[in-house]
């Protein structure tokens, strides 16, 4: 279905992200991935959200004078946010280990920005998700770290693995934000092109 409505589009995912790739390729759309390496820092003024929408323009930019007149371009970014403070992905094991510690027993928010643009038009819009974990023993956060390397992961972990399994014990909003692509979202605004 959207892949019809976006039939006359040249459809490109800026992102090396293979859980968005997965999920774009749920939606049921052809794309292709054109991946540039963009400085991820922000202004320190900026928080929650604001981050994610910031991050996920920045992305797009860096791609935008590449396209032609057919081309959509999706860009997106998910950050980790507790107690007023961003957790990116981890840079090494012992980050890794302090961030799963500081979200252990607690509430954070996970956003996610995402921008599809063309030449004529960008659209940006964020989408938000409580996720709440079980204490996790130390024990826990080096089997997974040890096991799973989330180093590629906003918060040092994906809720589709098995921290996610055993640790999550409540989402309010779209999982798949969690995962870094909040598709229903997604979906809406582009039946709207």
């Amino acid at each position: 279905m959207l892949q019809e409505k976006l039939k006359d589009y040249n459809i490109i995912l800026a992102s090396k992200s293979p859980r968005r790739q997965f999920l774009m390729k749920e939606l049921g759309l052809d794309f292709e991935i054109r991946i540039k390496d963009v400085d991820e820092s922000f202004p320190k003024n900026l928080k929650g959200k604001k981050i994610a929408l910031y991050l996920c323009k920045k992305k797009a930019e860096a791609v935008k004078n590449e396209l032609k007149p057919n081309d959509l371009l999706i860009t997106a970014d998910t950050i980790v946010w507790i107690k007023n403070k961003v957790l990116n992905k981890p840079a090494d094991y012992n980050e890794a280990v302090k961030m799963l510690q500081l979200l252990s027993g607690k509430m954070h928010t996970v956003y996610t920005g995402v921008c599809i643009c063309t030449l004529r038009k960008t659209k940006i819009f964020s989408v938000s998700t409580k996720v709440f974990f079980r204490k996790l023993t130390e024990k826990e956060i080096h089997f997974y770290i040890t096991n799973y390397k989330p180093y590629d992961k906003a918060g040092a972990y994906g809720a589709q693995e098995w921290i996610g399994y055993v640790g999550v014990e409540k989402i309010i909003g779209s999982y798949f934000n969690v995962m870094g692509l909040p598709v229903k979202e997604l979906y809406e605004e582009l039946m709207k092109l």
